[in-house]
Parts: C-alpha cells; structure tokens; sequence
C-alpha cells in the first residue's frame, strides 16, 4: 500500500476493495487522476482508494499517471539531539529539494538541506522512506517523488533560512517543540516524524 497526499487527503494504492464509507474506490488502470484530484480537493471525502490486483505493479503505474518531480530531502539531526525545520508557505517542513543536472539522489539530498538552511557538515546515517504528494504548477499537475535521509551534523554555526524560496525560518526542535509544530505541517512530514 502507498499513500500519494493531495494536500492533507491521501490517494491510497491498495489491491484490497472495501466498502465505500467516507472514501471513494477507483480502477488504477482506468481512473482519472486529475478528476480524482479535484474531488478530493472540492469534497467532504477523507480519501481516493485506487485499485490494482498486482502490488508490484501499483506504483508504477499510478507514476504514469502524471509527470513527475524527483526530489531528495533530510531529517537532520544536531549533538543534541533536535532536529532541522524550515517554515515555508506558513508550515512547517523538511529541507528539501529537486535534483540538478547528473547529480544522485544522496547529493541532491545533502546540497538542498545545505541550500535552504546554512547547516554544513552533514552526513547521511540511513535512507528513510520515499513520500509521494501531487502539486500544481503553472495549471498542471504533478507527482513529487521525495527520497528522505536522516542526517547528523555537529554545525553549531548561524542557521540561514534561503528567502528566495520562501524560507522564512529555520530552527532546530526538540521533541516537545516537534510535536507542536507537526499541528501545523504536511502530512508526509507528520509520516517521517
């Protein structure tokens, strides 16, 4: 099973059909995303179900649905133990980034949070999960495929939020802080927290 987030409203690919309640099922193979998208965005439903008999098979075909973005991001650790926010577009979330040029996805990973924080010395310790969210660009839409490694770096120097994309803060969260801020975030952030 994976969940594809349209907003806070998650697309599940699933094998399994179950009785329509506050969710609609569709056929992985015949559906419509974009209209799929727009019911979700313009009704009461909690979620879209769409239906393929292989599990194998379920992300692959749903990526072919949409054009999509690769993306590689971190949840970045401190000597302290707390962890790397950024605030952007009024919520809180991970660095991340899209991937330039022949770059690998650990690069991309590690040069974004870079980017968009100031924090230097990172390492990646272990790759977390891939998240899935459709946005909209230029009146299109699109998958964002996010790789996500968790990092630790020793920095203890000036955290810089990179403005020109729409960063307005960057703090390192203790786990208190963590739970307030995840009331306001994604819900693909919420799953690697």
């Amino acid at each position: 099973m994976y969940k594809v987030f349209v907003g806070d409203k998650p697309i599940v690919l699933t094998t399994v059909v179950e009785k329509e309640t506050n969710f609609k099922n569709y056929l992985l193979n015949t559906v419509n995303v974009v209209k799929v998208i727009r019911k979700l965005n313009t009704s009461v439903l909690s979620e879209a179900r769409l239906i393929h008999k292989n599990e194998d098979k379920l992300i692959k075909k749903f990526l072919k649905k949409l054009p999509n973005v690769i993306a590689g991001g971190g949840k970045v650790y401190n000597d302290n133990g707390e962890v790397l926010f950024i605030y952007r577009n009024d919520k809180w979330d991970l660095p991340k980034g899209k991937t330039e040029g022949k770059e690998t996805i650990e690069e991309t990973a590690l040069r974004e949070v870079s980017e968009e924080t100031g924090v230097a010395g990172l390492q990646i310790t272990k790759p977390l999960e891939t998240t899935y969210h459709i946005f909209k660009r230029n009146g299109r839409y699109k998958i964002k495929i996010t790789h996500w490694f968790e990092m630790k770096t020793s920095f203890a120097g000036n955290l810089y939020a990179q403005q020109e994309e729409g960063i307005t803060k960057v703090e390192w969260l203790n786990n208190t802080q963590i739970n307030k801020v995840l009331e306001n975030s994604y819900a693909n952030i919420k799953l690697l927290v």
